[in-house]
């Protein structure tokens, strides 16, 4: 019974480890380093990226088959039930017997083929484009999750903010309801307070709400399961480096996106050659062997008093096509090609324009989101000194309610000003890196 008791003891022990152990992860913080480093390992389109490496490796090996020896075999058993006779002058010879068994092995050899080597080296490109492609989902998973990540900060701090007014708010209407009770203050000021306080409360459940959803939706970039619980350190929204020097030109080579466009073209220009390649012979070594046994009777397996004639049969041979005319159908598909080759120059130059778009506003995006950041900064700091200076005059009668209202309101805003003043940093700053061709810095 003591035994009993001392594992079932034990059990709670572990049990409540775990369950505290799962508490404090789920009240750890989440850098955004931690955040973009889980979504590269558990995001659904990374993870299916990664898939489309291997099936691009299988498809290479599927090609790659089609250059090697292609070796089957082959069996029948016949029976017939009325033989053919074949009719020499006078007389007639029947042709075969009522029982025929046959096994045999065959093998095909391309010698030159030219639409097959094209397609090895196709395939082998084939491989690189689906690595770079892995790559450029990796850095749009990052790119997204970095986005939600500085949203979800944003948010949380105005949410803060609300929390500074509401608690503000309440300090003041406790002041206008003693003074209303002792006949200081007007009826009406102590319901101007009261709505003001509701909208305020109405606002903070709106906001958490919204916090909510973009944790969510944060959690659902990274793969991570939307129960968990995250909490975000407010440190990576406020720090902010003011002095940038940005490179006059981008390097496209660098960029994910070009390289890929480089590999799509290169195929295309594989397959334009695959086309070609139809107007060119094809030569292969074909050989067979047989082994056939026919019978009057069903013993052509019987190893004694068999009435069963076996003989075997092969041959070796090389067979050549030579294409002459099939209707232009070889034409036409190459000139598709190369209509499909100039598409490609075109997709090309619009997507290096666009990336020296986005590196250029990212670079204004930078630079006035700093200047308005510093201003902002200073703006909150005078938007809080006349708050408490008016909220002063207030209490010692020298300042009306409607001129305490509208300096909090000022203050609110100027607060969130700065704050999305700080998004609007962070979103042109992940541009900016991912424009540099360096957005996996953001793991390190």
């Amino acid at each position: 019974m003591n035994q009993i008791t001392k594992s079932i003891r034990l059990t709670s022990l572990i049990l409540l480890g775990l369950l505290l152990s799962n508490l404090t992860w789920a009240q750890q913080r989440l850098t955004l380093k931690e955040a973009v480093t889980y979504a590269v390992q558990n995001s659904v389109n990374v993870r299916k990226a990664k898939l489309d490496i291997d099936g691009g490796r299988y498809k290479t090996e599927e090609i790659r088959g089609q250059a090697l020896p292609q070796i089957t075999g082959n069996g029948s058993l016949t029976y017939n039930p009325i033989i053919g006779q074949l009719v020499v002058g006078d007389m007639s010879f029947q042709l075969g017997r009522n029982w025929n068994a046959s096994a045999g092995v065959q093998l095909s050899q391309q010698l030159f083929n030219q639409t097959v080597f094209t397609g090895l080296k196709a395939a082998k490109t084939s491989e690189s484009y689906y690595n770079l492609s892995a790559n450029l989902t990796e850095e749009q998973v990052i790119e997204q999750v970095a986005n939600a990540y500085y949203q979800v900060l944003v948010n949380r701090q105005q949410l803060n903010v609300i929390d500074t007014n509401i608690k503000n708010v309440k300090i003041i209407q406790k002041i206008i309801s003693n003074q209303y009770q002792n006949g200081l203050a007007k009826k009406i000021d102590v319901d101007r307070i009261k709505v003001n306080l509701t909208n305020l409360e109405t606002q903070r459940e709106q906001t958490i709400n919204g916090v909510n959803q973009l944790e969510n939706q944060l959690k659902f970039y990274m793969g991570m399961p939307v129960a968990t619980e995250i909490v975000l350190p407010a440190t990576e929204l406020t720090e902010v480096q003011s002095s940038e020097i940005f490179p006059d030109s981008l390097n496209m080579k660098g960029r994910t996106e070009m390289q890929l466009l480089d590999i799509q073209r290169e195929l295309l220009v594989l397959q334009r050659k695959a086309y070609l390649s139809e107007y060119y012979p094809n030569l292969s070594l074909t050989g067979n062997y047989s082994y056939t046994g026919q019978s009057d009777k069903f013993d052509l397996f019987k190893s004694k008093n068999s009435t069963a004639f076996w003989y075997d049969a092969s041959a070796i041979g090389i067979t050549l096509k030579v294409p002459i005319f099939n209707g232009f159908i070889t034409r036409s598909k190459v000139r598709q090609a190369n209509v499909d080759i100039l598409k490609a120059d075109e997709d090309r130059r619009q997507t290096s324009n666009s990336l020296n778009l986005a590196y250029e506003n990212a670079k204004i995006q930078i630079r006035n989101s700093i200047n308005t950041i510093n201003s902002q900064r200073q703006n909150v700091t005078l938007a809080q000194e006349i708050y408490k200076s008016t909220q002063n005059n207030y209490n010692n009668g020298l300042a009306a309610l409607t001129d305490l209202l509208d300096t909090e309101n000022a203050l609110t805003d100027a607060q969130n000003s700065y704050t999305q003043a700080l998004l609007n940093y962070r979103i042109a700053e992940i541009q900016l890196i991912k424009s540099n061709g360096n957005i996996k810095s953001l793991l390190k």
